[in-house]
């Protein structure tokens, strides 16, 4: 039966949609007078998708569809789907690897590099090993056969294949994609069918790798304040919230705009905790005042083990700290961008050894006792390149570590001696 595919130009996953209608032959119409930010913000629209999201499809007689691998699945011929019960199921457990494990490895990469998000090497490299292990993953099953799922090309093979264009695109260079000719081999095989060529523009496989350009972030950064500074006035004049594409897409930086733009402002995830007896602006204030000898025992007088907790962290990428001032660097660049939890937290942290010996750790306490950073967006920018483990207050080994990241001296744990130390107070 056919349809309507609301989306934007170039939208990956809409892409999925597009090719399973060229294989089963069902005839989708894309909805030409498309605005994204402005059609799905639209009474009539969100009367059809309450989510705003896109690509939506709207069946010929009226009935509604989200999510792009159900609006893939729906269009698709059997085929496609799967001929038995195991292959469909094989063919599910694809879609949600390609979801849940090369998406997010795949923008965390080429979001950075072409300007979308701020560029973090740690970030970046992080997302390139987890690429790099799902291309492993990839890579020897398709050794032994075809395609991904059976003998003929299935939505496994449609929504992977669409989920890594833009790494083949941006990333994968000769050099990276080596290890990978499996893939690589599928991809082209994929690439070249007469159903995918129809739907979409032949990619150039990457040649070198793009790189990051901060005036790229600069400038998508005030294009998207100034869509934020429109969708305020929209709101005010239509009382209508905004909402979320599910699409953010390298070649639609609008969507990711939105995306943005429509964020909600975070609470601080302190205030729901109860306060407890320690008084961190109390302790702060003593710290910085008097000697260790006096703070150090202060703070476990004052300590209130039931409402606050101690957490160590180790970053965990040694090997790429290299100038000590540079290292220094990262611990300042974490406290400034975690400026928001300073209120209801203290930390110690230190850096251990010289130039091309160094490790970076610290004491960290607290309101709550949880890991504080996974409860605010606004405190997940660097915490995830530290090992982290909740310290137990009434252990001996506690005491030691807090007595010496708080007076700044000793050394790590391979005998790297105390070099300096910062506060985040």
């Amino acid at each position: 039966m056919a349809g309507t595919l609301y989306t934007y130009p170039e939208n990956f996953r809409a892409y999925k949609v597009l090719i399973g209608a060229q294989y089963s032959g069902l005839p989708v119409q894309v909805a030409a007078d498309f605005v994204f930010g402005e059609t799905n913000y639209s009474e009539p629209f969100l009367q059809k998708f309450p989510t705003g999201k896109v690509p939506a499809y709207e069946t010929e007689d009226g009935k509604y569809l989200t999510e792009s691998n159900a609006i893939a699945y729906y269009v698709a011929n059997e085929q496609l789907r799967g001929t038995n019960d195991f292959h469909r199921a094989e063919i599910q457990s694809f879609l949600s690897f390609a979801d849940n494990e090369l998406l997010p490895a795949v923008q965390g990469w080429t979001f950075p590099l072409i300007g979308i998000v701020p560029y973090n090497k740690n970030n970046v490299e992080r997302a390139k090993e987890e690429l790099r292990r799902g291309l492993s993953i990839l890579n020897n099953r398709l050794m032994k056969q075809t395609f991904l799922v059976g003998e003929r090309v299935t939505l496994a093979d449609i929504v992977v294949f669409t989920t890594l264009l833009h790494a083949y695109e941006y990333v994968l260079d000769p050099s990276f994609r080596t290890p990978f000719r499996a893939v690589t081999r599928w991809f082209t095989t994929v690439m070249n069918q007469p159903q995918v060529q129809a739907v979409v523009k032949t990619p150039t496989l990457c040649a070198k790798v793009a790189q990051a350009d901060p005036k790229k972030y600069a400038k998508f950064q005030a294009k998207a304040s100034g869509s934020a500074r429109a969708e305020k006035k929209k709101e005010k004049k239509e009382k209508k919230p905004a909402t979320e594409s599910e699409s953010d897409t390298v070649e639609q930086p609008d969507a990711v705009d939105e995306l943005l733009a429509a964020e909600p402002r975070q609470n601080d995830p302190f205030e729901k905790m109860p306060k407890g007896t320690f008084n961190f602006d109390d302790f702060k204030r003593f710290y910085s005042n008097e000697e260790e000898s006096k703070s150090i025992p202060y703070f476990w007088t004052k300590f209130d083990p039931s409402n606050y907790s101690i957490w160590y962290g180790e970053y965990k990428y040694p090997e790429e700290l290299t100038k000590v001032f540079m290292s220094c660097n990262l611990i300042t660049g974490m406290f400034q961008r975690l400026d928001k939890m300073r209120k209801q937290s203290f930390a110690s942290v230190c850096l251990f050894g010289e130039d091309n010996n160094s490790t970076i750790s610290g004491v960290w306490i607290w309101r709550g006792q949880e890991l504080a950073f996974k409860l605010s967006p606004d405190w997940q920018v660097d915490y995830e390149v530290y090992d982290w483990k909740k310290l137990d207050p009434s252990a001996e080994e506690t005491k030691k570590l807090v007595e010496q990241y708080f007076s700044w001296s000793g050394a790590d744990k391979n005998g790297r001696k105390f070099n300096q130390g910062k506060i985040f107070k």
